[in-house]
């Protein structure tokens, strides 16, 4: 069960990409290229949770170009690409943006998101995370990952703002 006061006074909502943007698929051209597909819906949530002062913040272990310009489009001020450390990231954002960790939502999918989902305010998962097994976060979503997971986990937060 999600905490209500925890849930209206999220500032910051902090995502990973692959797996929770995307299906987690890298799919290959002949030339070597790599490409990835966003949903929309997701696109849109980030509009939403700016109208209501919800900063948003990227952190993905990939070293993605595409991820920098999806963001870069979506005018998404936090991304940090090629993230080892995630929780020592989202201390730092906590700190220059004078939030405490229970201000914070995290939405990721798998092993690398671990130390952030056990740290925030309000922990989310996509429904086909392959670690639901090893851990259960505040919110699972109905929707999978780059179906619109992001924006279902957006709605609930601003549905409580």
């Amino acid at each position: 069960m999600i905490n209500q006061k925890i849930i209206k006074n999220i500032k910051l909502l902090a995502t990973d990409i692959d797996g929770v943007w995307t299906d987690a698929k890298m799919y290959y051209t002949e030339e070597g290229d790599y490409i990835k597909a966003f949903s929309t819906y997701d696109g849109m949530a980030t509009s939403l949770l700016k109208d209501k002062g919800i900063e948003i913040a990227i952190l993905t272990s990939e070293n993605s170009k595409i991820v920098q310009e999806r963001a870069k489009k979506l005018n998404i001020k936090y991304v940090y690409i090629n993230e080892k450390e995630k929780l020592l990231r989202i201390k730092y954002l906590c700190n220059r943006l004078g939030i405490s960790l229970d201000e914070v939502a995290y939405i990721g999918d798998d092993l690398n998101d671990l130390d952030v989902l056990k740290n925030v305010g309000i922990s989310a998962m996509p429904i086909n995370s392959p670690i639901l097994n090893q851990y259960t976060p505040d919110y699972v979503t109905k929707r999978a990952g780059g179906n619109g997971a992001f924006r279902e986990f957006a709605d609930l937060i601003l549905q409580h703002q």
